[in-house]
């Protein structure tokens, strides 16, 4: 990893969650594996939760959201 995907990630990660909102640290999501560019922000809840994106996606679905659209929502929290 480069160190501008470093500090894009570390971006990514203070955004906030692009599927449910909340605020504070989340983790970085890479839609495709080593893509860090494509990383959006996500709760552990949306990430990696029995309802999340790795999970069974009930929470995505609530939300109406697909990962391209969870990614323009965080390129506009860290770059708008």
């Amino acid at each position: 990893m480069s160190q501008a995907e470093r500090r894009h990630v570390e971006l990514v990660k203070e955004s906030g969650c692009a599927c449910c909102g909340a605020a504070g640290f989340v983790h970085a999501h890479e839609i495709e594996q080593g893509l860090w560019w494509t990383s959006i922000g996500l709760c552990p809840d949306c990430h990696t939760g029995p309802n999340g994106i790795h999970g069974d996606k009930t929470l995505w679905r609530i939300h109406k959201l697909n990962e391209i659209k969870a990614l323009n929502e965080t390129l506009r929290r860290v770059y708008g």
